[in-house]
């Protein structure tokens, strides 16, 4: 499918996507819920090829928050077991097409096995530039802001010393620029507890489309919006 770029006027540099929908998407096709994760995981690549063809930079996906362990036992264990599975089928072609890797999040609660793998494809991709992927895991909004209240005080920063720059040194995006875009799948309106200090100034745009449905096509659409918006961080225009 060809797609207008001429449509794409300015192209946000970090886009983020709260991935919601798969559960949705599998009771609807009479599937169980760990279908629909499965699918929607199946469904990274082309967004992530969409990404890289239009010019994004940076690419954020919340794939498990911090409230996720709250779900069914069974239904947690199933995205542990994707997630182990993603990691040893598809990094290795990540790495050869020149994607970066980072995790945010903690690793506390996951298998030592789970978390040498995390650590592993950042360790084998860190040089890569074609484009960054965060994979926003066991990853909750509050909670980094809390563990980087923790980290500054046990690193003895005096209060007139914490300005906006240094606490987001300490943030798990240290080093990234700021989210431009956040996209949510599956006609939601809440920020469920993503990226609450970066995505201050981002741009929101929802979605009807189930996380496994979103394609290429769904991606330009969002870009395209994005293009029509007027971004004024607080100011006037023109002023």
């Amino acid at each position: 499918m060809e797609f207008d770029k001429s449509a794409l006027t300015k192209i946000p540099t970090h886009v983020a996507i709260i991935m919601d929908g798969n559960g949705r998407w599998a009771n609807q096709r009479g599937l169980p819920r760990h279908e629909g994760h499965r699918a929607g995981t199946e469904n990274m690549r082309r967004v992530l090829e969409g990404a890289v063809e239009f010019g994004v930079q940076v690419l954020t996906i919340y794939a498990f928050s911090t409230e996720n362990w709250g779900r069914p036992e069974a239904e947690v264990h199933g995205l542990l077991d994707i997630l182990r599975d993603t990691i040893a089928r598809q990094v290795p072609e990540l790495h050869k097409n020149g994607v970066r890797l980072r995790h945010l999040g903690a690793l506390e609660g996951i298998s030592a096995e789970m978390k040498q793998a995390v650590r592993q494809a950042i360790e084998l991709t860190k040089h890569n530039d074609r484009i960054t992927l965060n994979v926003a895991f066991n990853y909750g909004g509050r909670a980094e802001i809390l563990n980087v209240i923790r980290r500054l005080i046990a690193d003895g920063v005096p209060p007139d010393q914490i300005t906006e720059e240094k606490f987001a040194s300490y943030l798990y995006t240290a080093g990234l620029p700021d989210p431009d875009l956040i996209i949510r799948t599956a006609g939601e309106m809440r920020l469920s507890n993503f990226l609450i200090w970066q995505g201050a100034y981002a741009e929101y745009y929802s979605t009807p489309t189930y996380w496994p449905d979103f394609d290429k096509a769904e991606l330009y659409r969002a870009l395209a919006a994005f293009s029509q918006r007027q971004r004024r961080f607080g100011k006037l225009e023109n002023v």
